[in-house]
């Protein structure tokens, strides 16, 4: 049976999930010394994290847990843009699958591809090269310029609501 240590110092650390957008402070709730080294629970409302490496936590300033990221104030300090970029280049992905046919189609007009992320750069520079061809004075049809102003103005549109 495992010792329960019976004080846990009150050090705060952060918890992020990037996925869902968590981050908090938390403390460790328990901890327990088992075979192989001490083993640490979150304080609530996050007790289900847990047991992880409080010796892994403390010489890394950082260990996972599942989906979650528990680490020192330091150390979210120095991978907080990287950790919060990965989060919204996921979210992006997911997002622009949400509706795969729409986005299709749009990709296609634009001449973009057909997967992955897309940058407003990108977006916008497929724009300005199929403009160039189908605006009306450039030998083009005000429908096919409708058509490609149409589908950048919708992938945009997406981009935002996931910034």
């Amino acid at each position: 049976m495992a010792d329960l240590e019976a004080t846990v110092e009150i050090d705060e650390w952060v918890i992020w999930n990037g996925s869902m957008g968590i981050l908090d402070m938390v403390t460790i709730g328990r901890v327990e010394h088992r075979d192989g080294g001490r083993h640490g629970f979150l304080a609530a409302p996050y007790d289900i994290v847990g047991p992880f490496s409080m010796e892994e936590l403390e010489n890394l300033g950082r260990i996972a847990f599942g989906a979650c990221l528990v680490m020192s104030r330091l150390r979210w300090q120095e991978d907080q843009v990287e950790l919060r970029a990965e989060a919204m280049k996921a979210r992006r992905a997911l997002m622009m699958q949400a509706d795969p046919e729409e986005d299709r189609a749009h990709r296609e007009t634009l001449d973009l591809p057909l997967s992955g992320v897309l940058e407003v750069s990108e977006i916008n520079a497929a724009f300005r090269r199929k403009a160039k061809t189908a605006h009306p004075d450039a030998g083009g049809s005000d429908t096919l310029y409708r058509r490609i102003a149409e589908a950048r103005d919708a992938l945009l549109e997406l981009l935002a609501r996931l910034s």
